[in-house]
Order: structure tokens, then sequence, then C-alpha cells
């Protein structure tokens, strides 16, 4: 006889509290989506999941540097935003 959903439910959380998994969220924009996307494509992998799985496991094969190197956002500002900030500061009373 098969088993009924709420049977299986039970079996799916049994497992899963002994194997101490834990569902993760992530919210990504569609740039970030994208990207994934790629490189699911790339590597022939078809479930999201299992795709950042296998990066996180293996993310060290980058080495250090790199991956450091990937953390690092460079921030540049517009000149124009900048001089305007510039000039607001040094004209505004009691600076």
């Amino acid at each position: 006889m098969a088993m009924t959903q709420t049977q299986r439910d039970e079996r799916r959380r049994v497992k899963a509290a002994k194997l101490q998994e834990e569902d993760l969220r992530l919210k990504v924009r569609p740039g970030t989506k994208r990207a994934l996307l790629e490189l699911m494509e790339w590597a022939g992998i078809e479930e999201q999941g299992e795709a950042m799985m296998l990066m996180i496991h293996h993310i060290e094969a980058l080495g250090r540097p790199a991956l450091l190197q990937l953390l690092r956002h460079e921030m540049a500002g517009n000149e124009v935003v900048a001089r305007n900030e510039v000039v607001r500061l040094a004209t505004r009373p009691g600076t």
C-alpha cells in the first residue's frame, strides 16, 4: 500500500532532522540570477541549489588571493558629484 502525503512529509522531516539539513533562502536581483543561470548552463547543471552547493564547496580551488580579489568592491565616485559636494561644504555657514 502506498504511503499517504502525511506519511511522506513525516518521513522527509525525520530524514532532514537526522541529516541536520537547514533550508537557506537567498533573494537575488536579476543580474545575479542571470549570472547563476549562465554558470549553470556552462557547467551543465540543472538545479540551482546543486549549482550553489557545488560553488560553495569548491570555491577554495580559486585560491585565497583570487577569492579576496573577488570580495573587494571598487567604489568610484562621479567627479561632478564630488566637486559639487566640496563646493557645497565649503560654502555652508559654520564650516
